[in-house]
């Protein structure tokens, strides 16, 4: 519906507004390819969304990495050769388990949910994920919250939950 999109825009100009506001109040070169792993991601996750109610989570994810490896092993190993992949142990475990368990394996769960709940509806949920984020930046690390942040989360919340009220025609 109309209204479910006005809240859709609604909720991503008050994410960039508040990106704007933190980055000094002007864009800037690296925003760009931020903006452009944006729509890249959103137009990953549609598709995965929309595949993932035939195919399944699991086989979605493991076929996008499959695909994707001839474009992204050259630039891997073109870097590791460049730059070296020299890290602690440490390091090279906690790599693995962001990988493993919040990438691959949360991707399960999160096509799954594109696909029951709906991926317009449930994808505004990502809206929520610079604040969440910054809390969580918060409670573990000690980072100052300032009450911008979360007057701009609470708008991002009700903007939400507005669309969330709102049908959608499929």
């Amino acid at each position: 519906s109309l209204g479910f999109w006005i809240a859709a825009v609604a909720g991503s100009a008050l994410v960039v507004g508040f990106a704007v506001w933190q980055g000094g109040g002007a864009l800037h070169a690296a925003d760009l390819a931020l903006f452009g792993a944006v729509v890249a991601a959103a137009i990953g996750y549609a598709e995965g969304g929309r595949l993932s109610q035939t195919m399944g989570g699991q086989q979605v994810i493991s076929w996008a990495l499959v695909l994707s490896m001839p474009i992204l092993l050259p630039v891997v190993v073109w870097l590791g050769w460049s730059y070296g992949l020299d890290a602690s142990p440490k390091a090279w475990m906690a790599f693995g388990y962001v990988s493993l368990f919040s990438m691959f394996i949360g991707f399960f769960f999160w096509y799954k949910g594109l696909a029951l709940g709906g991926i317009a509806r449930v994808g505004q949920v990502q809206l929520l994920q610079p604040f969440l984020t910054l809390l969580g930046a918060a409670v573990l690390l000690g980072e100052a919250l300032e009450p911008r942040t979360v007057v701009f989360a609470l708008a991002v919340i009700a903007v939400v939950a507005l669309g969330r009220r709102m049908t959608i025609k499929q």
